[in-house]
């Protein structure tokens, strides 16, 4: 499957606001839990359909409604209607490669990004889409596929941490968020330790074949990090400057903590593609050097041999009437002015510190 993603030709031209699944189906059946809950009270549940979440749409606790499977447009138009919800904003959520943004409506606030995952070799990265919908009391969470990245704030409020339990679906949406961001920040990690191993063995200490394909590898997962972590600090500026009655004060506090990390996670980025980009340029200074040298030494050897080649030349030609062929000792003084020439021009390469 593509990781870069492109439009299909299917695509084009459909309206704005047809729910219309734009992507891979990562699962066939689609899982809706639940999980409800205030500074008394706590519930999770499984539902079998989303119009059981019907009755958490006025209730005053804390609601997470969390769908994994997007690909079902009669689901997508029937939380529509529960929650009024701008089918638009769904049809979004429907497309696993949209670019990630935020909208601020009255009612609600909805954020899309990309969850990335190392695959088991940690050599590449895996994305899925991951949406958020913050309405009053209530946050809807939508994933490709059933995953435990979540898991951790799920045992926050299971164990009624005072600080979960006792806010709403804001600082649960940046619970979430917090969670997504860290997992950009630990796959850079894993990463910028190859790449820093990678570096402090140097060009000489490397097969230069498996360097240059280390380099590209990584050059290009980086770019693959960068196309899906650097909207996201647009997204998490615009989040934290957002004036909407669905944010409570004290959640901006922590938005900015997750601005500081999310330019963490890009500032990651840049310093290790600055560091794949000395590692290739040295690397190619290092070829040239060497192309360099081989040249010098094949030019010196071209330049001794070309004196000595001539007077080759000249004595081996068959005219009858050359008066050395005839000479006794002709044949020993042609080779010691041969070594005599060449050695005066190795005399005068090394003088000039040409080799």
């Amino acid at each position: 499957m593509p990781r870069f993603i492109k439009k299909r030709k299917e695509e084009i031209g459909l309206s704005p606001d047809a729910l219309q699944f734009r992507g891979t189906k990562k699962m066939e059946k689609i899982l809706i839990s639940v999980i409800d809950y205030d500074q008394n009270d706590f519930a999770e549940y499984e539902l079998k359909s989303v119009k059981e979440a019907a009755e958490f749409r006025d209730s005053p606790s804390t609601t997470w409604i969390n769908i994994d499977g997007v690909h079902d447009n009669n689901l997508m138009q029937e939380i529509a209607d529960i929650y009024n919800i701008d089918t638009v904003i769904l049809d979004d959520v429907m497309n696993t490669g949209l670019r990630p943004k935020m909208d601020e409506e009255d009612n609600l606030i909805f954020i899309s990004l990309k969850m990335l995952h190392l695959q088991e070799q940690e050599e590449m990265v895996d994305y899925e889409q991951v949406s958020l919908i913050i309405l009053p009391h209530v946050l809807i969470t939508f994933q490709e596929r059933r995953g435990d990245i979540f898991e951790p704030v799920r045992d926050r409020i299971r164990k009624k941490k005072p600080r979960m339990i006792g806010s709403g679906s804001d600082y649960l949406a940046f619970a979430l968020l917090d969670v997504v961001i860290d997992q950009y920040i630990m796959i850079l990690t894993v990463f910028g330790e190859k790449i820093e191993i990678m570096e402090d063995k140097g060009i000489s200490q490397q097969n230069e074949v498996s360097l240059l394909d280390d380099i590209s590898s990584y050059k290009k997962e980086l770019s693959y990090l960068a196309r899906n972590i650097k909207p996201v600090r647009e997204l998490i500026t615009n989040l934290a400057k957002s004036d909407s009655e669905l944010i409570d004060d004290n959640t901006f506090i922590h938005l900015n903590e997750l601005k500081n990390n999310i330019n963490h996670a890009a500032e990651l980025i840049d310093n290790y593609r600055e560091i794949l980009t000395d590692q290739l340029n040295i690397y190619h200074t290092t070829a040239s050097s060497k192309l360099n040298d081989i040249i010098k030494f094949l030019t010196i050897f071209s330049v001794i041999f070309i004196p000595l080649t001539f007077i080759a030349g000249i004595y081996g030609t068959n005219f009858d009437n050359l008066p050395e062929l005839h000479f006794k000792y002709g044949y020993y003084y042609m080779w010691g002015l041969m070594i005599i020439l060449a050695g005066l021009m190795l005399y005068f390469f090394r003088r000039k510190k040409w080799f």
